[in-house]
Parts: C-alpha cells; structure tokens; sequence
C-alpha cells in the first residue's frame, strides 16, 4: 500500500525526481552548455526551443481557465504576462525572438515553426494536452520543473558565453529575467502541491506529473541530438543550414 508523505517527503520527492530526471544531464545540453556544438545546432537549439516558449502562456491560459478562485487566477497570470509582456516588444517570447535574431534566423520563419522538429510539436502540445486534460492540481505540479531551473540557466549563460564567440550577453538576456521569476513561480507552485495532495494517491499523481513533464524536455533533446549531432539527420521538412533563407 502506499503510504501518506509528510509535505516534507513529497517536497523531498519531487526534488528527488529533478535530481535524476531533469534534462540539464541530458547529452545535448552538456555539450551546450560546454562549448561543444556548432554554430548551426546552436541555432537548430533555438529554433526548436522557440515553440516551448511561445507555448508557455497558451498551456497558462488552459491552466487559468480551470481556476475558479480569482485570487489564484490573479496569481497565475502573471506567468502569462512574463512571457508575453505587457505591450509589444516586451516579455519572455520577445526575448527569445532576440536569440534567434542574434543567431541569424529570420524572424518570421522562426515564428512560423515551420523547421520545427516533429518530436518537438508533438511533445510541447502533449504538454499543453496534459494540463489540460488533467486534474488542476497534475497541472500545477507539472510545471514544478522550475525548481530546478535556476541551476541550468546558471551553467547555460555562463557555459555560451565562454564556449561561443557568436553569443553575447546580450543574446541571453532571455535567461535574466528568469533566475527571478521561475524560483517565484515554483514557490508558489511547490506550496499549493503541498498543501492540496492530501492523499496518496494524489501525491503519487502529482510526482508522476513533474515525471511526465521532465520526460516532455528531455524527448525534444532526444530529437536535436538525433537530428543534428548524432547521427545529424534531420527528418524531411526539418530545419537544415540554409533552409530559412529558401523558405
């Protein structure tokens, strides 16, 4: 039988499940994050990378249709505002939009996903099925991924920056912004879990959510690695060197 975790435990829990599972040890991102990688899978990282960030407040709009407390409402939307901003040219997407500026892809095709891994839509919209369909508080828990996020922007920035001449500081400046507000948002995430998987099962639920969301990163590093490390074949209709400019 299972057996109730202290809120202590199931925190312990969750952690436990970033410690072995979260994709800062995947393959690609050690070589991202040391230097490893061309100029061109660099690129083909951020292009793919895009459609998760331009998804994040749509998979937050489904998760605040569910709320019907105002007051949590009012606290969740605020992921939204981060990432879309509070007037043009501002927010999380733009900011991501000034990577792929700084590595010389054109905007509208970067926003039109049409190089976009297959393995890549299929996993971010799994994502934003699964909050969706799931209970409010699996939704929840699965975005507790920002516990541990902190930890891979800290070696991302810092690893690019002394890996890649063609990255600045300025290139990154999408990852600033986020030391603060993801450890923000999975406080008040990590709380709610706490306090509302009350039950066994509902503990279990909200561990396997974190797993399933773990499993969604770390499936789109599985496809860049395949496409454009090894064995470097990118699927038909995938973004190759050049592509955006025949587009």
């Amino acid at each position: 039988m299972m057996e109730l975790l202290s809120p202590q435990a199931l925190e312990a829990a969750l952690r436990d499940v970033g410690a072995r599972r979260y994709h800062n040890l995947h393959p690609f991102h050690r070589l991202l994050h040391g230097g490893r990688l061309t100029r061109d899978q660099v690129r083909a990282w951020a292009l793919n990378r895009y459609y998760y960030q331009a998804m994040i407040p749509i998979k937050d709009a489904a998760i605040m249709a569910r709320m019907h407390d105002p007051a949590l409402r009012r606290i969740w939307r605020q992921r939204i505002v981060d990432h879309d901003g509070v007037e043009e040219g501002d927010g999380g997407i733009e900011r991501w939009l000034k990577l792929t500026d700084g590595l010389d892809l054109p905007r509208d095709y970067v926003v039109s996903t049409r190089g976009l891994l297959p393995a890549t839509r299929f996993a971010v919209e799994a994502y934003v099925h699964f909050v969706r369909d799931r209970s409010l508080l699996e939704a929840i828990a699965s975005s507790l991924t920002e516990l541990f996020s902190p930890k891979i922007i800290s070696e991302r920035v810092s690893g690019m920056l002394a890996g890649y001449d063609f990255i600045g500081r300025d290139t990154l400046a999408y990852f600033d912004k986020r030391l603060s507000q993801a450890p923000r948002d999975a406080d008040f995430a990590l709380d709610y879990v706490r306090q509302h998987a009350v039950t066994p099962e509902l503990q279990q639920a909200v561990i396997a959510a974190l797993t399933f969301k773990c499993d969604v990163l770390w499936s789109q590093l599985d496809a860049l690695h395949h496409a454009y490390v090894s064995p470097g074949l990118p699927p038909p209709g995938a973004w190759t060197p050049g592509a955006e400019q025949q587009a």
